[in-house]
């Protein structure tokens, strides 16, 4: 399985089939986190965490903040101290 970041998308693939994305919209310093989909012969396996974790990363590189819009990905960044450094103020 590889992860693709392109588009204002994360992708997780199998074969070059898109299995699961985190999708965000850029704006100035902010990534506005949307969408995270999970396909469900993969729910519960911990790949929406790894998606956010990803995003997450991007952000720190890139310097920028997070508005996680999307319930799962917010839940994620709430539960986890470590992420919680990306999000806007």
């Amino acid at each position: 399985m590889d992860m693709k970041h392109e588009n204002n998308k994360i992708s997780f693939l199998d074969n070059s089939e898109e299995m699961a994305f985190i999708s965000y919209v850029p704006n100035g310093d902010v990534l506005t986190v949307d969408h995270t989909v999970v396909s469900p012969e993969l729910e519960g396996q911990g790949i929406g965490k790894k998606l956010v974790a990803e995003v997450v990363q991007y952000a720190r590189q890139e310097g920028k903040t997070i508005d996680p819009q999307c319930p799962f990905a917010s839940a994620v960044i709430e539960k986890t101290p470590d992420f919680q450094d990306v999000l806007e103020k």
